[in-house]
């Protein structure tokens, strides 16, 4: 097999693990399933290598390379780009194709064309194509949103009432915001112990579910005490600018077992049951005790998962890491590398 053809092979069995339907043009049938992925269909500059469907319509472009080529594959950029602008034989779409992505099967790189300032970032998995058309019928992407957070903006998210805040909580908070409007995947709140780190979180957590309109976030710890607490604070919190209880406007789960509830807003977890939840292997519960930081833990430890239909790369949209993140981001990173959310620590 050609280093082309088994690039092929792996992308195709990563559609067909996130539901979907391959097929090629010359048997294209796009009402076999809601997201149809279409081989070599032909566009006014050449056959894009796949041209993704929902709902008959297409959304999207994978462009596919050998893995010889995945240390550059941020170089083939505009080669999807202008696959992506093209014009569609048999097809009367003339709007740019939203959603690019290159892949050699092991490695996929993506782009949301509508974000304010599109770039590529790596993924774990390809998304679903419920995933792709629920963020088609959103009015803008996350991303735009938090853009819009940046005070100079018009659309600008409410200012932070700081009546109930510390100096440094609201410092804390404000930053992460500003970092999060400069699409900034990644962010540290470095506070003194003592200063209210997960009344901090909480607050930060609230704000972008009301005003950035993210759909569930990951409330990481490292122990099943630490977990009860931050469950405690979060039905303690009253928001500022509202009357009712934090969880009383906003489900929040403490995961418990091996199933996400689809409503929850917020899921409060240890690292090692989010493995557990991902790899399918069994959690012994003093697991969840000792604190990640206490142990003495080597490379070789490190966990391996792989791609888990029931718990998709996009089930979380931001992660919040309580307090553990210096035990975390080793041994356990792939875990966190595998969702495509922005990290808080």
């Amino acid at each position: 097999m050609t280093p082309e053809a088994k690039a092929r092979q792996d992308i195709e069995q990563r559609l067909i693990e996130a539901g979907w339907v391959i097929q090629d043009y010359r048997d294209i049938d796009l009402g076999a399933a809601r997201g149809v992925a279409v081989r070599e269909y032909p566009t006014a500059t050449g056959p894009a290598d796949y041209v993704l469907f929902i709902d008959r319509e297409p959304v999207g472009i994978i462009e596919a390379k050998r893995a010889e080529s995945g240390e550059n594959i941020t170089t083939v950029e505009q080669q999807t780009l202008r696959y992506a602008v093209a014009a569609l034989k048999w097809c009367g779409k003339t709007a740019p194709l939203p959603f690019l992505f290159e892949s050699t099967g092991a490695i996929t790189r993506f782009t949301d064309a509508r974000d304010p300032a599109p770039r590529s970032r790596e993924v774990f998995h390809f998304f679903r194509p419920e995933q792709l058309a629920h963020w088609l019928a959103e009015p803008d992407t996350l991303r735009r949103r938090l853009a819009n957070a940046l005070p100079a903006l018009p659309n600008a998210l409410p200012a932070l009432p700081t009546a109930r805040l510390r100096e440094c909580q609201g410092a804390a908070v404000g930053g992460l915001e500003r970092s999060l409007a400069r699409n900034r995947p990644r962010a540290l709140a470095h506070m003194a112990t003592g200063s209210g780190k997960t009344f901090t979180a909480i607050t930060a957590v609230y704000r972008l579910l009301k005003f950035a309109r993210a759909r569930r976030i990951l409330f990481l710890v490292d122990t099943r005490n630490l977990g009860t607490q931050a469950h405690q604070e979060f039905m303690a919190y009253t928001p500022p600018d509202a009357a009712r209880k934090f969880t009383e406007l906003y489900n929040v789960q403490r995961l418990s077992s091996s199933t996400i509830d689809p409503q929850a807003q917020v899921v409060i977890s240890t690292i090692q049951r989010l493995y557990s939840v991902l790899s399918g292997e069994p959690l012994d519960a003093s697991a969840e005790e000792i604190s990640l930081n206490e142990l003495q833990q080597t490379p070789q430890q490190a966990k391996r998962v792989r791609y888990n239909a029931a718990v998709p790369v996009e089930t979380f949209d931001f992660i919040i890491i309580d307090e553990c993140h210096r035990s975390i981001y080793n041994v356990w990173k792939q875990v966190l590398d595998y969702f495509d959310a922005f990290l808080i620590g």
